[in-house]
């Protein structure tokens, strides 16, 4: 496997857990490259990051009990923001896994809440394609 891939793989996966990354940087970069299988880049990056979700989510299902502890790594508002939005919004919500400051707290909320698994894993996958495949699209269509 290619270094460049393993590198956007990682670099997705780590970014979908509450681990502060930016992997559509990575994706920008080898988008901008000559050759670039944009396809294979978009596949690669979804793949981490629904990953790095499903992560989030097996810690809100599992690992709840321990969340009045200082280093659990959802804090309480961001968890109440997130259920808000959860409780709202319903499933449909994890279309929006990948959006900023409550798409990770809402991964996490969606295995809390023990949402069913496949539905989770598959809306969230579909977010998360939309939004690599607009920002793949930005940088070829820029080029």
């Amino acid at each position: 496997m290619d270094v460049g891939y393993l590198a956007l793989f990682v670099s997705a996966f780590i970014a979908s857990t509450l681990i502060p990354v930016s992997s559509e940087a990575v994706l920008g970069y080898m988008a901008a490259s000559d050759g670039a299988n944009i396809g294979a880049l978009v596949a690669i990056a979804t793949l981490g990051n629904t990953l790095g979700a499903v992560v989030n989510w097996l810690l809100g299902r599992f690992c709840l009990r321990w969340r009045d502890r200082k280093w659990f790594p959802v804090k309480p508002k961001a968890m109440a923001r997130a259920s808000d939005w959860f409780q709202r919004y319903g499933a449909a919500s994890m279309l929006l896994a990948w959006a900023p400051i409550i798409g990770d707290p809402l991964t996490f909320i969606a295995g809390a809440l023990r949402m069913n698994f496949w539905l989770f894993v598959v809306l969230a996958a579909v977010g998360k394609a939309a939004r690599y495949a607009v920002v793949a699209g930005v940088v070829s269509a820029a080029l």
